[in-house]
C-alpha cells in the first residue's frame, strides 16, 4: 500500500530552517497538504477555525509554549489528529510524558536519518488510518444488518402471533 498523499500534516516548528528543511522534505516526497507554523499558538489557532490536522509534526521546546501544550488542545478539539515530536530535546521524561499524552512517537532530530523516520512514521499513520476507515465501514454494514435481522424477527414474530389468534391483518 501507497503512503496517502492527500493528509492535512502540519509542521510546528520554531527554528525557520528546521521549519523549511521539514516542510521542503515533505512536500519533495509529494505531500500535498502541508501547513507550517512557527509557533504553537499558530497551530491553535488554525484548529479553533476548524481545521483537522491528520498528522502534526512538531518540535516540543517552543519559543511560546509547550509540544505537549499544543497536543492536549489539538487532540482535544481533533481526536483523530496524530502527532510525531521532532525534537532535539533527549530527555526520557519528556519522551514517555510526549507519548503518555497520546502523541504517536517522539524522535530525536540527532541524525540526517531522522526525515527518514518521520516518513516511516506517517507511513504507519497512514496504514493505521486506512485500517480505522475500514472497520468504521465494516461496523455501520454490520449494523445494517443486524437492523435488518432484527425486522424480520419482529416481522415474523408479529406474523405468528396473529395467525395463532386468528386474526387477520
Amino acid at each position: 500500500m501507497e503512503i496517502n498523499k492527500k493528509l492535512l500534516i502540519y509542521v510546528v516548528e520554531d527554528n525557520k530552517m528546521y521549519n523549511k528543511i521539514i516542510s521542503g522534505f515533505l512536500k519533495k516526497t509529494g505531500f500535498e497538504k502541508v501547513k507550517s507554523f512557527l509557533n504553537g499558538e499558530d497551530c491553535i489557532e488554525a484548529v479553533k477555525g476548524g481545521e483537522h490536522p491528520d498528522i502534526v509534526i512538531q518540535d516540543y521546546d517552543l519559543t511560546d509554549i509547550t509540544g505537549i501544550d499544543v497536543l492536549q488542545y489539538v487532540k482535544k478539539h481533533s481526536r483523530k489528529s496524530e502527532f510525531i515530536f521532532l525534537t532535539a530535546n533527549e530527555s526520557m521524561e519528556v519522551g514517555v510524558n510526549s507519548i503518555k499524552y497520546g502523541a504517536y512517537d517522539y524522535i530525536i532530530k540527532d541524525t540526517d536519518l531522522a526525515l527518514n523516520k518521520v516518513l516511516n512514521k506517517i507511513d504507519n499513520i497512514s496504514k493505521l488510518l486506512r485500517l480505522q476507515k475500514r472497520n468504521r465501514r465494516i461496523m455501520s454494514a454490520m449494523i445494517f444488518v443486524l437492523v435488518i435481522l432484527i425486522g424480520i424477527v419482529i416481522l415474523t414474530t408479529l406474523h405468528t402471533y396473529f395467525n395463532a389468534f386468528g386474526w387477520q391483518p
